[in-house]
């Protein structure tokens, strides 16, 4: 019986002809943990009463989600991050400003296509658009692989996702995720792999596909993966001097389910209070007053997405009773956009760009609405106290329609100004 990509992966890894179901002990190629999860990482792994790590050189730190630090309680956090880096020589450490963590992975170098990769974060799913079996753990499974490099898996089945057409002017990636957690549900996909294929995907940018696979959790999938192309390979060559193992399903395979989608019918989505899954057209959501607009995040805070927003901002303003806060996903990123004029265009505009890094996303500092008021938002989750209030209310969008209800104050339709 032949295999899918994650079976494969599973298999090469664990050295077990592994099939979905299979419980396996598979060794880790890196490991990742971010300032919410690494200081119980490093807790769990001195009541394991480990000495040394397995290999520092498969490990990295990213301070991310409360950077720069809002609290002396949060700065000790960090600080014991940065000790125990020091003292297990642990050199991939990404302080703040450099970035949301799963950003910073995917333009490390560390990582490729076949690995089998760990994140101290359930949107690790990410780098599933490399060809990685990429997943989120939590932090005392991380003190084990800080410790053996190993961890158990039950190999999951794989829902084969094929989106075939185009999109339409106006309607993007994130659009397209939405429309699809929409159709599953948050549980349509509970500890599967989803993967993603058709004409369509084969179309879009890697900065797209990142976004698509960053939000495979938000259906209770595994991971997401997307197989290895040309496009594929270029982002790695440029970053990384592993030889990538492209991998692809056996013609046998089996898949728990496939199901299709047609690209050309879809048009802006939002995914309403308080749920992902909660998503409707933008036609049922248009006028409702925003408070504040967020571009952002580990799933749309890319030079694509920065670069949407700001063809829908050149030489307009934004809505006076509106908050727009940007955070780019990496300081590279960040670079980039000014380098391209992208960051004046925003600024101009009336942004707030904030540190690289989470944002607003978690509500531990930056951005956090008051009662009652309403977010339209780039990030992946809208639960109730997500951005730090759970007296406020989150609409879910692309990076266009965010820009253009920036600019009018209420959810917008972003093909009015493109």
């Amino acid at each position: 019986m032949g295999k899918t990509i994650s079976e494969k992966i599973l298999s090469m890894h664990s050295k077990e002809d592994a099939y979905a179901g299979d419980i396996v002990i598979a060794e880790i190629d890196f490991a990742m943990s971010q300032d919410g999860t690494t200081p119980l990482a490093i807790k769990s792994f001195k009541e394991m009463n480990s000495k040394r790590v397995w290999n520092p050189r498969k490990m990295a730190f990213v301070i991310d989600h409360s950077a720069p630090s809002p609290n002396q309680d949060v700065s000790n956090l960090h600080k014991m991050m940065r000790e125990f880096a020091i003292e297990h020589g642990i050199e991939n450490f990404y302080d703040i400003g450099s970035g949301v963590c799963h950003q910073v992975m995917v333009e490390s170098g560390s990582i490729t296509s076949g690995d089998l990769v760990v994140g101290a974060d359930s949107h690790t799913c990410m780098y599933g658009a490399l060809g990685i079996f990429a997943t989120g753990i939590g932090s005392t499974d991380m003190a084990a692989v800080f410790t053996s490099g190993k961890l158990w898996f039950r190999v999951p089945e794989t829902m084969r996702l094929i989106i075939n057409g185009n999109l339409q002017n106006g309607v993007y990636a994130k659009d397209l995720i939405l429309h699809i957690i929409g159709r599953l549900g948050a549980d349509g996909a509970t500890y599967m792999t989803t993967e993603f294929t058709g004409e369509l995907i084969s179309k879009l940018s890697m900065d797209s596909r990142f976004t698509i696979c960053n939000m495979a959790v938000e259906m209770g999938a595994k991971t997401g993966i997307i197989k290895p192309d040309n496009k594929t390979i270029e982002w790695l060559k440029n970053r990384t001097k592993r030889k990538p193992l492209i991998l692809d399903n056996d013609p046998d395979a089996e898949f728990s389910k496939t199901l299709e989608f047609d690209a050309d019918d879809i048009t802006p989505q939002i995914a309403k209070p308080h749920r992902v899954d909660n998503v409707v057209d933008i036609t049922d959501v248009e006028g409702i007053k925003i408070d504040e607009a967020f571009i952002g995040t580990c799933t749309n805070g890319r030079l694509e997405d920065l670069e949407i927003a700001a063809r829908i901002l050149k030489n307009k303003k934004v809505n006076r009773d509106v908050r727009f806060i940007v955070a780019p996903a990496s300081r590279e990123i960040y670079i980039e956009a000014m380098n391209r004029g992208i960051i004046q265009i925003l600024l101009r505009a009336g942004a707030a760009i904030v540190t690289p890094g989470c944002g607003p996303c978690v509500g531990t500092h930056n951005g956090v609405p008051s009662d009652g008021e309403n977010v339209i938002s780039t990030a992946n989750r809208n639960f109730k106290g997500r951005m730090g209030n759970n007296k406020a209310f989150i609409y879910l969008a692309s990076p266009a329609t965010v820009a253009a209800s920036a600019i009018k104050g209420e959810i917008t339709d972003p093909r009015e100004f493109i």
